[in-house]
């Protein structure tokens, strides 16, 4: 199978939420209020109990409790809060996964790293939607769990990393293409806005020059979560160069800020967004 076959396959298979794609078309419609927005939220529990705990949690640092879907999108705006119901829906869809091919928690671990480093540099170099970058780290590398649904035995292979031979090394070698390509086919299909599917095509340094400070936010931050999360394997900035953060107009203490505040909130991020924790609604 090639890439094209493997994405018609996943789309067939993986389904997102229904309100996800209401949403959506909310948005896009100019007419739309914010209680038509909220009114689609609170008919799916789910995701009206993700959009609360999300609003009250370290992500955030409001003073009061946000108790209703509309307080929230009043406080965090409407496009950030599809960003978030995006990040849920996309997440379920993939809570089935086969949990014995791969590491799924490092998986999850890696994501979720990637996403928290996307929020914090797209904080520090002041893009208008930090959000959008948290979802674009979080699915960068959600075709490894197309892969794992479709061909484990190549998901294996190509998890069998080491100092030596990276993820995108092995995946190039055993698929002919990488994760990140994957991801950014899906994520068309399913009509997510181009602006996240670009972005993460884009995930990969060694393979695309980075333009906009989205994409070389997403490539800092992909390196960055990748060798925080293999301590065992890479060293902290393994494969960071100086150009990457510094055409960002970023210092290395910042580089190292991220990664602390990847740190710090990353128990409470997973519980959020890993969909080992959707049982509970």
């Amino acid at each position: 199978m090639d890439l094209q076959d493997y994405t018609a396959s996943a789309g067939d298979i993986f389904v997102l939420p229904e309100a996800v794609i209401k949403i959506k078309q909310l948005i896009d419609d100019d007419t739309t209020s914010m209680d038509d927005i909220a009114q689609v939220i609170n008919y799916d529990p789910a995701i009206m109990s993700q959009v609360l705990k999300v609003s009250n949690s370290a992500l955030y640092k409001f003073p009061n409790k946000i108790t209703t879907v509309t307080k929230a999108i009043q406080v965090i705006g409407t496009k950030s809060i599809y960003d978030l119901v995006l990040a849920y829906g996309v997440a379920s869809a993939f809570k089935s996964i086969e949990p014995n091919v791969i590491d799924l928690e490092k998986f999850w671990e890696q994501a979720v790293s990637c996403a928290l480093i996307c929020k914090y540099l797209a904080e520090e170099v002041g893009l208008k939607e930090p959000e959008k970058m948290f979802v674009c780290g979080l699915l960068h590398n959600i075709g490894e769990l197309v892969l794992v649904q479709l061909n484990p035995t190549a998901a294996s292979k190509c998890s069998a990393i080491s100092s030596d031979n990276t993820p995108l090394m092995m995946q190039n070698t055993h698929l002919g293409f990488c994760y990140a390509d994957l991801s950014a086919e899906l994520l068309k299909l399913w009509g997510i806005p181009t602006g996240i599917s670009q972005v993460v095509a884009k995930t990969h340094v060694s393979e695309h020059l980075a333009v906009s400070k989205e994409e070389k936010i997403i490539q800092l931050a992909y390196m960055l979560a990748l060798n925080n999360v293999n301590s065992d394997l890479y060293l902290t900035h393994s494969k960071v160069t100086d150009e990457m953060y510094e055409s960002l107009m970023l210092d290395i203490d910042s580089v190292n800020s991220a990664l602390d505040f990847s740190n710090l909130q990353l128990i409470g991020a997973l519980a959020l967004f890993s969909p080992s924790s959707f049982s509970m609604f």
